[in-house]
């Protein structure tokens, strides 16, 4: 029975004969050129479906084993790191770039969280989201690292996961500026990758205790 590829960015499918891959667009802000080239791909290798993603990405569903490099070679993008014990999304809403309710640089500070930790090898599966308002079309509050714009900075919220089981991430920081976001960020993902655990962050954190976690961190 075939399995997933993750060396070529491939996840099998339900008839466990073809693939989808998913070319990594971060924070799902593309031009015409790229779509164009994912919809070429696609038609050019018979592609069953484009899918849109929770990860803001486009997946290119229903692909031959025989036909996956070659796609990758005419798409000639990096892949989203949909599987395995890494940072596997950085998503981000469109803050004060372009949404009239934005508070804060979402785009801009996702942008550098993503070119920093995506697809970094982790105890287990990791996503990130920053939203640029209170209304957190991002989700923060499902991710494992959350940040979510006001009107006096960002707040920083951990933990979060929208698993089998769900866990609201807990508020470890208010009225944060950019800097500091990704300085705690920086702190958060070193003390857990060299805790040992093999939890999702959210799980760790029950075990050690928030406040024990704030401070084994340093927030």
């Amino acid at each position: 029975m075939k399995d997933n590829l993750p060396e070529k960015g491939a996840i099998v499918q339900r008839d466990r004969e073809t693939y989808a891959i998913a070319p990594h667009i971060p924070g799902g802000i593309a031009d015409p050129k790229t779509l164009r080239k994912i919809a070429d791909v696609a038609e050019k290798y018979g592609a069953a479906a484009l899918k849109v993603t929770s990860a803001q990405r486009i997946a290119i569903v229903g692909l031959k084993e025989e036909d996956l490099d070659n796609a990758w070679a005419d798409l000639d993008m990096k892949p989203g790191a949909a599987v395995g014990l890494c940072v596997r999304s950085v998503k981000f809403c469109p803050g004060t770039t372009f949404c009239k309710q934005g508070k804060q640089d979402a785009v801009g500070l996702g942008l550098k969280l993503d070119e920093k930790y995506h697809g970094m090898s982790m105890p287990s599966k990791f996503k990130m989201a920053v939203s640029g308002c209170p209304n957190s079309c991002s989700e923060p509050a499902i991710k494992d690292i959350g940040v979510m714009g006001t009107a006096k900075g960002y707040t920083l919220m951990v933990g979060g996961a929208a698993a089998a089981s769900p866990r609201l991430a807990e508020v470890v920081a208010k009225e944060l500026s950019e800097e500091e976001v990704l300085d705690a960020i920086e702190k958060i993902v070193n003390f857990y990758k060299s805790s040992g655990t093999k939890k999702r962050l959210g799980r760790f954190i029950e075990d050690i205790g928030l406040e024990s976690f704030k401070s084994q961190v340093g927030l």
